[in-house]
């Protein structure tokens, strides 16, 4: 065989047992076909850290707290009290909360200094790690990696690394993880903050929807717009 085809052969069922490999790692009851969904990004698959920027996201809020601006009262059940490193299948080492859902940091967000651009609707898919104290249980996660955001509407959000967390509504129980890679933005966070990219769907998948409104209830404004 000519040296060149057989290079040639190599490359192309190396690439193929990658694409093989990306697809296989969707979880069960993944949707890869939702929509004009489009290719991972090159970058988060090569594990390169994003550096975004605030205006990146669309409709960012500032997050210093005002003096006049009333603090958005949280249910006890919606605070996070517990974070813990836990090995998924496929997935490798994530974090959870106390109800062992998975959490995700947003690419959108900034760490220099700490803030959270995800609001409106995207808070309500994406529903922030909130917290009273800033002090959740840790289980396999370093407390220097533990930090703590005011958002804009005075509430506090856990972070690590200095990555806002969140939980996905998508995920319906307990160890899923099919937030990974929605947008090109959301991804699984690993114990130190960083993107746990070790499993990746082979096309980006779109959010769900927020949880319909009043309005979507009577009939209009049944499009949410809704793109992250």
């Amino acid at each position: 065989m000519i040296t060149g085809k057989r290079t040639a052969l190599v490359v192309s069922a190396l690439a193929g047992a990658a694409a093989l490999a990306l697809a296989g790692c969707a979880p069960t009851g993944y949707d890869q076909n939702n929509g004009d969904q489009v290719e991972v990004a090159n970058q988060a698959a090569a594990g390169a850290e994003a550096t975004p920027t605030p205006e990146a996201s669309e409709g960012a809020e500032g997050t210093e707290e005002s003096a006049d601006e009333p603090t958005k009262d949280i249910a006890a059940e919606d605070l996070t009290t517990k974070l813990t490193a836990k090995k998924l299948p496929r997935m490798g080492t994530v974090v959870v909360d106390q109800d062992g859902f998975t959490l995700y940091r947003f690419d959108k967000d900034t760490i220099d200094p700490p803030a959270s651009n995800c609001v409106d609707k995207c808070e309500k898919v994406w529903p922030p790690a909130y917290t009273e104290d800033g002090k959740p249980d840790l289980v396999g996660i370093d407390d220097e990696k533990l930090g703590v955001i005011t958002r804009a509407d005075g509430t506090k959000q856990l972070t690590l690394g200095d990555w806002a967390l969140y939980r996905y509504i998508g995920d319906t129980k307990a160890g899923q993880w099919k937030g990974q890679g929605v947008g090109g933005t959301w991804f699984v966070v690993a114990p130190d903050g960083k993107r746990n990219l070790t499993c990746l769907p082979s096309v980006t998948p779109k959010a769900v929807e927020p949880p319909a409104d009043e309005e979507s209830k009577d009939g209009e404004g049944s499009e949410s717009g809704y793109s992250y």
